[in-house]
């Protein structure tokens, strides 16, 4: 995996926009944070329904990774240096089945944290990966972690989260499994337009023979935007 060659004075002006977004935040300026979501219209219909209907879960799985920022800027940051398929087939199935496995068991077995404390992990995944591919961690440490047991990881927290809020919606118990099942199928599915469309734009970004200049403050950009999903969480769960 190709690393950034991480340049502090670059990076500060990233880290300081992130906190002033974050000192806004804290002051009220920010509206209520959103915790890992799903729509008040599907909630309604998620509320409503008794018995298995596998369509419309397949739909909303797929839905809620399409529309999943924080799922997809992760991703997008898991194989913004992967270039060859079979990498790339193996780190998005290491998060897929860390997904599966916590969305499953949490929702069954009604394991429940506060939403916004994972959100914020999850907000904080986002931080960590684009650290990763900007080599902080070797710099700063003189290590490389694995990086496929952090993207596994990182999977349980993220369908921790989904399983999170699918329980506050008190789902019917009729049919309850095998519509998470359908649920993870369409999760899947989204998952896997999502990762063609990411593909598609980045295979020609890397084209250019700017990409390395760019990738860098790319990924500085993805840190910002990591810190500030995080304190935007801790700002809802402070002011909740």
């Amino acid at each position: 995996m190709q690393l950034l060659q991480l340049n502090t004075d670059k990076t500060r002006p990233y880290i300081i926009v992130g906190m002033v977004f974050v000192l806004f935040g804290l002051l009220g300026f920010m509206p209520d944070a959103v915790a890992h979501g799903v729509t008040t219209g599907d909630k309604g219909y998620i509320q409503e329904t008794t018995g298995v209907h596998s369509i419309p879960f397949i739909y909303l799985g797929a839905k809620h990774m399409m529309t999943g920022y924080d799922h997809l800027l992760f991703l997008f940051g898991v194989i913004f240096f992967l270039y060859r398929l079979k990498d790339v087939t193996i780190y998005v199935t290491l998060f897929a089945v860390g997904h599966v496995i916590t969305l499953l068991s949490g929702v069954l077995m009604e394991v429940s944290i506060n939403a916004y404390i994972i959100d914020a992990i999850i907000g904080f995944s986002v931080v960590y990966k684009a650290l990763d591919n900007m080599g902080a961690y070797q710099r700063w440490f003189g290590v490389q972690p694995n990086t496929k047991i952090a993207t596994f990881l990182f999977g349980l927290m993220h369908g921790f989260g989904l399983a999170t809020k699918i329980l506050d919606y008190e789902l019917s118990p009729d049919g309850l499994l095998a519509n998470l099942i359908f649920f993870n199928i369409g999760v899947e599915l989204g998952q896997i337009l999502a990762l063609v469309i990411i593909l598609i734009v980045i295979g020609y970004w890397r084209k250019s023979k700017l990409f390395m200049k760019q990738a860098y403050h790319a990924n500085a950009f993805m840190m910002m935007l990591g810190f500030l999903l995080m304190f935007y969480q801790i700002t809802g769960y402070i002011t909740q």
